[in-house]
């Protein structure tokens, strides 16, 4: 039994050293076959980094070939530029020199011209000193004698030509200074009237938003047109804030259309009919305004027995700027000062006044006419039975616009 038991005993010691063998072994055979792919990828991995830096020497040399070649080129282009100023200095010096020998050329030429005129001068005052003493003997007079006598003569032409060229120059200047003082009176006028003008012709109807204007314009521009239409104003609706244009030369007209948009913007209601309801409306009463201001103006001065048709122009003279100025004021201000002068010179002071209010009536006719306003202002003054003598007040106005 015991004999057994040592024998599995051995036959397990001598199977454990076997396998302990075996995996030795194969573990060395493991071990050897890492070695040999670690040493097949070493040797991979160096053909890879071999062919790498060459492919990286490579594009070194050719980076470098393609600097030197650039550098090469520049120096090429720098000296084909260097023999080129060489030879533009060359040829400088070439055509300076064919200068210099040009102008040593012209300045012997001179030399022997001025040498040629030296000698001719002295022979030609040789000529003129005996040409001289043949006319002083043939004259009997002497040199000086003759010379006194020709200045005279020379003076007299002198002063004749002198006294006409100064009336030339005279009448030259009194041209061109008439000239000159137009041209000075337009750029002024020109300089200045832009704001009076655009006074004259222009009024600004203010709103209290811009979405008044869309329907002041209406639906395809109906209401603007029925607007222009009745009161024969340009209405302008533009990117100005809160603002609406009226642009037209007839300051009453202006005046119609502005009242017109602010009723109609107040009340609400905008379309065609009631447009020209309401144009009509404040005709009538701007009509009214116009007489009931004449009226008042002939009180105000003491002027009595004026033609209806009369009172309603000097009315009118409200809507319209002279200069700058308020036609009516002005107009009230020239009787007034008419009046005054009439009484300082012992004339009639009343006559003098209706002088003055009329004097501008011609500035506010209902039609454009073509005459000045001053004969047309006595013209109505003719039609509406003043007297003569106001007439030719008004009509005098004209001979003081054209002085």
């Amino acid at each position: 039994m015991i004999l057994i038991l040592i024998t599995a005993i051995v036959a397990l010691a001598i199977g454990a050293v076997a396998t302990m063998i075996v995996q030795r072994n194969m573990a060395t055979s493991r071990a050897r076959t890492i070695i040999d792919e670690a040493k097949k990828e070493a040797e991979v991995i160096k053909k890879d980094r071999l062919l790498e830096a060459r492919e990286e020497e490579i594009k070194i040399k050719a980076e470098a070939e393609r600097q030197a070649q650039q550098r090469i080129s520049k120096v090429q282009q720098a000296e084909s530029k260097i023999k080129q100023r060489e030879m533009q200095l060359n040829q400088q010096q070439g055509e300076n020199q064919r200068a210099r020998n040009e102008i040593e050329q012209t300045r012997q030429r001179l030399d022997e011209q001025l040498a040629m005129a030296e000698s001719k001068k002295a022979e030609l005052d040789s000529l003129r000193h005996k040409a001289q003493e043949e006319l002083e003997h043939i004259s009997g007079l002497t040199a000086e004698e003759a010379k006194d006598k020709l200045v005279e003569s020379l003076k007299d032409e002198a002063k004749t030509a002198a006294a006409s060229y100064i009336n030339d120059i005279m009448d030259d200047a009194k041209m061109t200074a008439n000239k000159e003082a137009k041209r000075i009176v337009v750029q002024s006028i020109q300089r200045v009237a832009t704001e009076t003008a655009i006074e004259n012709s222009v009024t600004v109807f203010q709103i209290d938003s811009d979405e008044i204007k869309g329907r002041i314009i209406g639906r395809e521009g109906r209401n603007i047109r029925a607007l222009e239409a009745a009161t024969g104003i340009e209405i302008i609706v533009d990117d100005t804030p809160e603002a609406i244009v009226l642009s037209g030369f007839d300051p009453v007209r202006r005046e119609i259309a502005r009242l017109a948009l602010h009723q109609l913007v107040a009340d609400g209601r905008i379309h065609p009919a009631r447009i020209e309801e309401v144009v009509a409306k404040v005709r009538k009463q701007i009509e009214e305004e116009i007489i009931e201001t004449g009226k008042r103006t002939a009180i105000d001065l003491g002027i009595h027995g004026l033609h209806p048709d009369l009172i309603r122009l000097v009315g009118k003279m409200k809507y319209r700027s002279s200069y700058g100025q308020n036609l009516l004021q002005h107009s009230r201000e020239t009787a007034n000062l008419c009046a005054v002068m009439a009484s300082e010179l012992g004339l009639n002071p009343k006559k003098a006044r209706r002088a003055g209010l009329l004097h501008d009536i011609g500035k506010v006719p209902d039609e454009e006419p073509e005459l000045p306003h001053a004969l047309l202002g006595m013209k109505l003054a003719e039609k509406y039975k003043e007297k003569p003598e106001i007439c030719n007040a008004i009509g005098a106005h004209h001979d003081e616009i054209e002085q």
